[in-house]
């Protein structure tokens, strides 16, 4: 394969934070680890990933047990200029909707 036909195809439109939300989304008892399999990520990327996200209010995490329970901030706003006045559930909204079904 040719590499500019690797790269294009490789990209994806949402980061890996965007991920990591809306795994936290559809199962919010998610371990690190079951996050960096679904992902294609390293459990230390996903570490260092909710670290960031709880220091800025888009999460919070609860222990229960031995394990952790995570909490989305729906009405925390998104960060960039570009997204002013929308929230993390604006987006997580969009992105969890079922798709449209094929008649």
């Amino acid at each position: 394969m040719a590499e500019t036909e690797k790269s294009a195809s490789s990209w994806t439109f949402l980061t890996n934070y965007s991920h990591v939300l809306v795994c936290l989304l559809k199962d919010p008892n998610l371990t690190i680890r079951e996050m960096a399999f679904k992902i294609g990520i390293t459990e230390r990327m996903v570490s260092l990933l909710v670290s960031d996200l709880e220091k800025g209010g888009i999460i919070t995490r609860e222990r229960i047990g031995r394990r952790n329970s995570y909490k989305i901030n729906l009405d925390a706003q998104l960060r960039h200029p570009l997204e002013q006045g929308h929230t993390v559930g604006d987006l997580l909204c969009s992105i969890a909707r079922e798709p449209a079904r094929k008649m």
